[in-house]
């Protein structure tokens, strides 16, 4: 049996999981990788720690495809190709010679380089948003590199002379896949491996043009970024290199790269303009496909590419095609509860949430404003801090479990509400993955904060199964489509039960709630 196997690095954890030919999964494994807290609003992981944590579940899983006893040499043969999906924006900078980071990578969630985003001036706002799609911010990759390159000793030097690699996660992982600093030049680094990103990944840099999906002299020249550091920009779809013979038993082709949320995207089968779908990870991302030209936003929200591949998996002949959306992220999802956990220490386990808050039949007015790293769309204030507001003698831990889940869906429907205007699409259904999806009660709270149905599918792990689709594109895989279908159907539609009065409330009432969390970290 021939397989597809998707490297999904995400911002806890990195996993691998093998797709059969009907988008089943015959293998899986994850590892978790330690979160690091610098300072407050900074957040870094070691970049070697992701590769190691890589490496070994994509090990794990390629041996669980074969007997007990079956060497990796034997099993390797039958994967057709590898997909890679990743935690995007987070920032890797190493040494092309050595193939070790120079610093602590700097996650998607870190905001150090806030002030230096508002420093920005009206004109070069301008030309950020006009030419990438983006609202400037320190959410993205381009200040995050800037602030290496100037702070970490002797590294704009050797960016300049060519001796250090940018990229965010998927271009560290396709270095070490194709062999680090050991490999060819196929990425076109001199005694490196490939080093390249595609082009989901590279339109959330900040430093790529959106309509010509090249990097942009312009924003290279306004952060300070040596062209010589940059990654080569490739398809989502396509023949981009293979695995180093030594590391899962014999070379395999690296065919597909997606940024998570695109990934989860494809793998909705969201590939006509106006489909959309909401992630709920540690953060909630939701992408609205608007079809092969970029949409202009006036609400704040983010253009993007979604990928750049052939037209559909039906018809894999020709030339990739760019495929935008229009996206809205909110930081804090399932790390909302994770603090509940972690941080305020009222559920013990992540799955405990579900009941506490239903052990009550409504907050009780509390919000919970999970503003811990700031606000994204449609706010974008890097300055916005946590706020727990409404309380009296009588809010115990259920009111405030439950005002944490509602802030997940309310958070939603804020972005959804200024995707369907910048769109000129009604939001018809939303299709949902993620942990968190899995959460009963936080699925009807969406439907009803946004007065439409939420769509939940029988397949699991829809962003591992995106970048293995995409893969599978390239390496000449097929899918038996009717299972596809089948697995993308609703295995659960959540119907909106809120009146229409009562739904307009809540978001009104929201609102306020998020005003007072604005602007509160002034020093």
């Amino acid at each position: 049996m021939t397989y597809l196997l998707a490297l999904d690095q995400g911002t806890t954890s990195s996993r691998a999981i093998a797709f059969d030919a009907q988008g089943r999964i015959a293998a899986l494994a994850q590892r978790e990788f330690t979160q690091h807290f610098p300072s407050p609003g900074q957040v870094e992981h070691d970049a070697d720690e992701i590769w190691q944590t890589q490496l070994a579940v994509a090990r794990e899983c390629v041996q669980k495809l074969g007997s007990a006893d079956a060497d990796m040499a034997a099993i390797a043969p039958n994967i057709a190709a590898i997909g890679i999906t990743n935690q995007r924006e987070t920032t890797v900078l190493w040494s092309r010679e050595t193939g070790r980071p120079v610093a602590p990578a700097i996650v998607w969630q870190d905001r150090r380089t806030t002030a230096r985003c508002e420093a920005l001036s009206p004109a070069e706002r301008q030309l950020i948003q006009s030419r990438t799609g983006l609202v400037p911010d320190a959410y993205f990759s381009a200040t995050k590199l800037q602030w290496l390159l100037d702070n970490v000793p002797g590294a704009r030097r050797r960016a300049e002379a060519g001796e250090l690699a940018f990229g965010t996660v998927d271009s560290w992982l396709a270095w070490n896949l194709s062999g680090g600093a050991k490999g060819s030049a196929k990425g076109g680094a001199t005694g490196g491996g490939l080093h390249v990103t595609d082009a989901s990944n590279a339109s959330r840099t900040m430093l790529m043009n959106l309509h010509t999906l090249q990097w942009d002299d312009e924003l290279l020249a306004l952060f300070g970024i040596p062209r010589a550091v940059l990654p080569r920009i490739v398809p989502s779809s396509g023949e981009i290199g293979a695995t180093a013979p030594d590391l899962l038993g014999a070379p395999i082709r690296i065919a597909g790269i997606a940024g998570d949320q695109q990934a989860a995207t494809f793998g909705h089968g969201c590939l006509a303009p106006g489909m959309a779908k909401n992630t709920y990870g540690t953060g909630c991302f939701m992408l609205m496909n608007t079809g092969g030209q970029p949409a202009a936003s006036r609400n704040n929200l983010l253009g993007t590419v979604g990928w750049l591949a052939p037209d559909t998996a039906n018809h894999p002949a020709g030339q990739p095609r760019a495929a935008y959306c229009l996206e809205g992220s909110v930081f804090m999802a399932g790390a909302t509860v994770q603090w509940l956990r972690d941080g305020l220490q009222i559920i013990r386990t992540a799955a405990e949430v579900e009941e506490l808050a239903a052990s009550v039949p409504d907050t009780g007015d509390v919000f919970l404003v999970p503003a811990f790293a700031g606000l994204g769309a449609p706010d974008w204030d890097g300055r916005a801090r946590g706020a727990l507001i409404g309380m009296t003698r009588g809010t115990t831990r259920a009111h405030i479990a439950r005002a944490a889940l509602e802030a997940i869906a309310l958070q939603s429907a804020d972005v959804f509400a200024a995707m369907s205007e910048d769109a000129g699409l009604p939001l018809q259904e939303l299709r949902v993955d993620g942990g968190a999806s899995r959460n009963n009660l936080l699925m009807q709270m969406q439907a009803d904060a946004l007065g439409v149905p939420v769509v939940r599918p029988h397949a699991a792990e829809i962003t591992a199964l995106g970048a293995a689709r995409l893969a599978g594109l390239a390496a000449g895989f097929r899918f038996d489509e009717q299972a596809l279908a089948a697995s993308q159907s609703a295995a659960h539609r959540f119907e909106p039960q809120w009146p229409e009065s009562l739904r307009r409330q809540r978001l009104a009432r929201w609102r306020e709630a998020v005003a007072r969390a604005k602007d509160w970290a002034r020093g």
